[in-house]
């Protein structure tokens, strides 16, 4: 992680600070997924407790998708103007006490389906502004050829995240209850912003401002209005590909539990919810220095940014065909394994590609496409449920992806680039 200045700072003032944010970014992408895992592995003893239908539960569940659609915008336009690691803080206080406050709103009365429900709209709300501050964050402080890298370190810290919480839930479920799962994980969280406080943002030694004056062209466009970024076609290229991506993984995410519990109902179940996941968590980092590498070795960062969509779209999509057959349990780990992994190259791919396109913008634009994103995995897990309610099988699903996959692959490798477009004159700032 490099940090970009107007001023000349030693190098050797800022290499340790870059490597404190990197290693705590990464520790709360893990916190942050964890708080975000809680309710559905509690689901089920919230369910018992409360006597919560299906619909109850789902309820519940998907209070959290509409809440985190409606504050991508905001949270990565206020990390635009304000700073990333600012914005980042604020929202790991707010879910860490939600996180934490979520059992005593289950007890607060009888009203517990409509509090919960309320609870985790108010944590995806909260945890919205994670992501596009993290584009804003790396797009200002992170030189071209490491940025793939880095956000592929930040993003695999949501799978391990997702390991973890599932590991804790069954843990502490049956011996310790619910409701310390929620207490565990809020104070964990609220521990790691105090931590980031006090070690990172209390003084002045992440120098935010200094870029932000108004004669540096980089900030300009953040005042004017961004939107006159989509009438570039590689922007939407960049949104489009990305809302296929998400709703590839959104249909991942939520069923593959169900097709490996319906098609082999005797498999041990902690091998396909946690092989899957573990493979991503290292593969995002193996796809973030292939593709630091292959720009520091003068490759063309577009040809880059879409050799890494390929295999992330292309190639895992080969994996999800294969399952359309009749396959075997290990032979059905491996090929969710691969394609689950592959799609972690889109973080070297499409998701730093926003910061190529616009960094001036570059948190409002991720959020942008994340609310889409969001919004078409939504759909696209309803429309799954649908078809496998109708057909009766799980190759009508998977055809669904593939068709996803590839269509928004073609509009990027036709239509996207990775030259600045936000603005025409710009000179780059120094880069220590």
């Amino acid at each position: 992680m490099s940090i970009s200045v107007t001023c000349s700072v030693p190098v050797h003032a800022y290499r340790p600070l870059a490597r404190k944010w990197t290693v705590m970014l990464f520790m709360g992408t893990c916190l942050l997924y964890c708080a975000r895992m809680a309710m559905p592995i509690c689901a089920v003893s919230l369910a018992t407790s409360f006597h919560w239908s299906k619909i109850d539960s789902g309820l519940v569940l998907g209070g959290f998708f509409w809440g985190y659609c409606f504050t991508q915008i905001l949270g990565g336009h206020a990390s635009d103007k304000m700073g990333g690691e600012r914005v980042v803080f604020i929202s790991a206080v707010s879910w860490a006490l939600i996180t934490a406050g979520t059992p005593l709103l289950a007890h607060l009365g009888s009203h517990t389906l409509a509090l919960l429900t309320m609870a985790r709209f108010l944590m995806g709300l909260t945890q919205g502004v994670f992501f596009p501050s993290l584009a804003s964050l790396c797009s200002q402080r992170v030189v071209e050829g490491e940025r793939g890298f880095l956000m592929s370190t930040m993003t695999s810290g949501s799978h391990l995240g997702t390991l973890l919480a599932g590991g804790m839930g069954s843990l502490m479920l049956d011996s310790y209850g619910w409701e310390n799962m929620f207490y565990t994980i809020g104070f964990l969280s609220g521990l790691w912003a105090l931590i980031v406080w006090l070690c990172l943002l209390k003084g002045s030694e992440f120098p935010t401002k200094q870029m932000e004056t108004s004669k540096d062209p980089q900030w300009s466009l953040s005042r004017t209005c961004w939107l006159s970024l989509l009438k570039k076609p590689p922007v939407w290229a960049m949104v489009f590909a990305h809302m296929c991506l998400s709703s590839s993984f959104y249909i991942l995410l939520s069923w593959l539990p169900t097709y490996f519990k319906e098609s082999f109902p005797h498999a041990t179940g902690w091998v396909y919810n946690v092989i899957p996941w573990l493979a991503a968590t290292v593969s995002a980092l193996v796809g973030g220095y292939i593709s630091d590498f292959l720009i520091n070795q003068r490759y063309s960062v577009a040809l880059v940014r879409k050799i890494m969509q390929f295999f992330a779209m292309g190639v895992s999509s080969i994996f999800i065909v294969l399952l359309s057959g009749a396959v075997t349990f290990p032979t059905a780990v491996i090929c969710i394994s691969a394609a689950v992994g592959l799609s972690t190259f889109s973080i070297s791919g499409v998701s730093v590609n926003v910061q190529d396109l616009a960094p001036s913008c570059a948190g409002a634009l991720f959020g942008f496409m994340n609310m889409l994103g969001a919004f078409m995995g939504l759909v696209s897990v309803s429309l799954s449920g649908y078809l496998i309610e109708v057909t009766l099988s799980w190759a009508t699903v998977f055809s669904l992806i593939t068709l996803v996959n590839v269509t928004g692959l073609g509009i990027f490798l036709i239509l996207g680039d990775a030259s600045r477009v936000d603005l025409e004159d710009y000179s780059r700032v120094i880069v220590i």
